[in-house]
């Protein structure tokens, strides 16, 4: 067995941890963001049914015979503005999505390399203040495919909303929330527990 190559390796686990817990701020920073941009979305897209739903010509306000055209489009103004804003904070999304899948694809690698100098018992072994490797990797992974899989649902929504499909629009905010996975986001705050005396030993 290598000191050296386990060494590395805690070295690596620690800054793949550190890489999860500042991801998870700034990921969950990003949703709390889109949370009201999501709303806007809805109430727009419910004023543009509303819209089509009324004849303005049979109201007081036919006198404006432009006026229903003005409205709309600044309706679907509004509702291209808050798509490319949605859009901004998934590119915010993606970018922490790699960074996490980059750092937990150098810790693998660093495994993979020292996995002749690294017998069973050293990756199984634990302490008090030390999970085992074995556990570690396995916790890095879970939060990979998490941050993965939640932002290629939230990318498959938003490629299905339309400025013209008012009704997918419409339902957009229930839609996006139904995604959150708060079990996930717990199990990656646990984990971050189990492994925050580690981190200290830096």
């Amino acid at each position: 067995m290598s000191k050296l190559a386990l060494s590395s390796l805690h070295q690596a686990l620690q800054r793949s941890f550190a890489s999860v817990d500042s991801s998870q701020k700034l990921w969950l920073g990003v949703l709390a963001d889109c949370s009201p941009l999501m709303v806007s979305l809805g109430n727009l897209a419910e004023q543009a049914i509303a819209l089509n739903n009324v004849q303005l010509s049979n109201t007081p306000l036919r006198d404006f015979p432009d006026l229903e055209d003005r409205l709309r489009f600044k309706l679907l103004q509004a509702i291209d503005t808050v798509l490319n804003r949605i859009h901004e904070k998934m590119s915010s999304l993606q970018s922490i999505r790699d960074t996490v899948t980059n750092q937990v694809s150098a810790v693998l690698r660093l495994y993979q390399q020292n996995a002749e100098d690294l017998d069973l018992h050293t990756v199984t072994q634990r302490s008090a203040v030390t999970p085992s490797v074995a556990d570690m990797l396995e916790w890095l992974q879970d939060a990979e495919r998490h941050y993965r899989q939640q932002f290629l649902k939230r990318k498959t929504l938003l490629h299905m909303l339309k400025a013209d499909d008012l009704s997918l629009l419409e339902a957009a905010p229930k839609t996006w929330k139904s995604l959150e996975s708060p079990s996930a986001n717990e199990q990656i705050t646990d984990t971050l527990c189990k492994v925050s005396f580690f981190m200290e030993s830096r």
